[in-house]
């Protein structure tokens, strides 16, 4: 009976043992389960944070891409409406040079039609028996007209419009010119003491005149026609003196001769 005894007490401890070890085994496996399904939900955690985190950044990335979209579609419109303001400018610019082209053309026709009115008010240069000076367009005209006359043979005219010259424009200088073919005008018309007087003043007035010979020739020849002649050849013998180069006095010499 002892023994029996004994061998149930060892198969009682041994099963007692194999349910200990069991209870032991079977904790064991649920902490082991408990960790597991912890970190299964950790890294559930993760993942969905990770989600989460992508999520956001992705609509961040998209909200950017729609700012710079927004900013590249306003940068486009404003450099559209650069270049509509640059081709109004341009357009402008040209019109304006257009204008001033036109203004400059009506300006240049301007001052054209201002020169072709005053030019033939302004002074103009004429050389005349060996002198130059400078008269008004009206002198010249006046005094080419009488000229015109004397040579044509139209004393009578040529004497008048003479004398109106040099009352007009006494201080001209085409006056010594005017007075010796004034007195020359005067001769042809037998006014010899009128045509001395007028050689004398311009032999007065300009005693270097080239014209001063023969008006002291033309004084000879009027004194001659006047039944001078005595004072024909002091007038011719004066000028043969003054004036010995002259053509004037080689034909004084001959008059001379004709007078003795």
């Amino acid at each position: 009976m002892k023994g029996t005894d004994t061998v149930r007490l060892t198969y009682a401890t041994i099963f007692s043992l194999f349910l200990s070890l069991g209870a032991v085994s079977a904790h064991a496996a649920l902490f082991e389960d408990e960790e597991a399904r912890r970190a299964i939900l950790d890294l559930r955690q993760r993942v969905e944070s990770s989600r989460v985190a992508s999520e956001q950044s992705s609509a961040k990335i998209n909200e950017d891409v729609l700012v710079v979209r927004r900013s590249l579609l306003d940068l486009q419109n404003q450099i559209e409406m650069l270049r509509m303001d640059v081709a109004k400018l341009r357009g402008q610019n040209e019109q304006m040079v257009r204008e001033l082209s036109d203004t400059q053309l009506q300006q240049k026709n301007i001052v054209q039609t201002v020169d072709e009115r005053l030019r033939p008010l302004e002074p103009v240069k004429v050389t005349l028996d060996g002198r130059e000076f400078t008269v008004e367009p009206a002198e010249k005209r006046e005094f080419d007209a009488a000229l015109a006359v004397f040579r044509k043979g139209e004393f009578a005219t040529a004497q008048t419009a003479f004398s109106s010259f040099l009352k007009r424009f006494s201080l001209s200088g085409y006056r010594p010119s005017a007075l010796f073919w004034l007195g020359n005008a005067q001769y042809a018309n037998r006014e010899y003491k009128e045509a001395m007087l007028n050689f004398r003043s311009l032999i007065v007035s300009e005693p270097e005149h080239m014209r001063v010979p023969e008006a002291v020739l033309s004084i000879a020849n009027c004194q001659v026609e006047l039944k001078d002649n005595r004072a024909a050849r002091k007038t011719l013998e004066d000028l043969i003196k003054a004036y010995p180069q002259a053509e004037a006095a080689a034909a004084a010499k001959e008059r001379l001769a004709r007078l003795k």
